[in-house]
């Protein structure tokens, strides 16, 4: 009994009623349209005093009007809304956006039209039925209503008839409750078919979803870059700090470990801002943010900060590089210094830049250890992330051992990469 009595009152049912008052406020304008149109043919040039078959009338003019204005994009983000929150429907089996091709704006214009055909027959039965129910119960309690029209009406003018209209009256009212919820639950259940998503709404989230992934990944290999260089170069920079203090030696070079601090101090600055960058792209929730990220530049302080083992060569002139070419190309050598130093363990580290033509080349070289590094859980994504990156740019990167080095080779062309980021 609680179950029926939550089907015909309950508060899903109590919105879906109001969904469908809404349907029949929206249909006015048309319902007045459909008035102007079929009141000359009315006895007295008014639909309104022309009886119930004139209303009809131009309630069937206007629904066709409803129809063709609801096939404008606008119409489906509208009827999404009100039914998302009203009709007790999951709101992930609506379509989000502006109606996409002929076949989702079909679907809308028939949504909308059968929202406020609905809603216009029942939100006019509630205004009107409501009261001549009470009317109808009444009749027991007042000898007025017994031989009023009305009384008349139901057969119920002597009293103990009028008994009969309590539960007529009741019955009346639970029949508008039931047509109601049952219309409601028509709704709901057309809503996902008729404003779901189609196959283009479907085409542009995956689109929308492959471009986040992007973005992801992109801030992804920038921290990995940035706070995974800096690191390794404070560890092995204090490391080397620590074993000359720990030398207990007279003559300890206090110079070095004054180097290495500041070399630690620099590049400590450094990543922060970096990270702080990356995190206001991640806080801002913008998806085209342009991180403000260094270029080749800023090679001096990175080699800096990654010890004296390095030795840079730069061939030719890098001050015209297009600027993404500029950042991804830090980025690699970044990524490349960082492998090096962690694992050439103080041998010399030789990274060399220069441009060929219209290609950037990056060549890194350092002795492979004696004894092999141990092999990360998930295998790195350092490397993984150089070759992602010089895809971007349309050009090449390879890395492995050759001839008892480890060598790292990027080709960046820099004639296409001022567009890309």
């Amino acid at each position: 009994m609680t179950r029926f009595w939550g089907a015909l009152f309950g508060q899903r049912a109590r919105r879906r009623w109001l969904h469908l008052i809404l349907g029949g406020a929206l249909f006015m304008p048309y319902w007045l349209v459909g008035t102007v149109a079929v009141g000359p043919f009315s006895p007295d040039g008014n639909v309104l005093g022309g009886g119930l078959r004139f209303q009809l009338a131009a309630y069937a003019v206007g629904l066709p009007i409803a129809a063709l204005t609801a096939l404008f994009p606008l119409a489906r983000p509208m009827s999404v809304a009100a039914a998302r929150a009203l009709c007790g429907v999951a709101p992930g089996r609506f379509a989000d956006g502006p109606a996409r091709g002929s076949g989702a704006r079909a679907r809308t214009a028939g949504w909308f039209t059968l929202h406020l055909g609905a809603g216009a027959l029942l939100s006019g039965a509630t205004l009107a039925l409501p009261p001549f129910a009470l009317a109808v119960c009444a009749l027991p309690f007042s000898a007025e209503l017994r031989a009023s029209e009305l009384g008349r009406f139901w057969h119920l003018d002597r009293p103990w008839l009028a008994w009969a209209g309590l539960p007529l009256g009741l019955l009346m009212l639970l029949g508008l409750a039931a047509v109601v919820a049952a219309a409601g639950a028509l709704l709901a259940r057309e809503a996902p078919r008729l404003l779901g998503p189609g196959p283009a709404d479907r085409l542009a989230a995956a689109e929308r979803r492959a471009a986040e992934l992007a973005v992801r990944n992109r801030l992804a290999r920038e921290l990995h870059d940035s706070v995974g260089h800096a690191l390794s170069a404070v560890t092995l920079q204090a490391g080397a700090a620590r074993r000359v203090l720990d030398s207990g030696a007279a003559g300890a070079d206090l110079g070095f470990v004054r180097e290495a601090l500041s070399a630690i101090e620099e590049t400590t600055r450094r990543t922060v801002g970096e990270l702080d960058a990356v995190l206001g792209l991640l806080r801002s929730g913008e998806d085209d943010g342009e991180l403000d990220a260094p270029g080749l530049d800023a090679l001096d302080a990175l080699v800096r900060g990654a010890g004296p083992g390095v030795r840079l060569t730069v061939g030719g002139s890098l001050s015209g590089l297009p600027e993404a070419v500029s950042r991804e190309a830090y980025r690699i050598v970044q990524e490349g210094l960082t492998n090096a130093v962690r694992h050439a363990r103080g041998e010399t580290v030789t990274a060399r830049i220069a441009l060929s033509g219209d290609e950037l080349e990056i060549t890194m070289e350092n002795p492979l250890p004696a004894t092999p590094p141990v092999a990360r859980p998930d295998g790195g994504r350092g490397l993984r992330g150089i070759a992602e990156r010089a895809r971007l740019l349309g050009g090449t990167a390879q890395a492995g051992p050759a001839d008892g080095t480890w060598l790292l080779a990027a080709r960046l062309p820099v004639g296409t990469g001022g567009g890309q980021r």
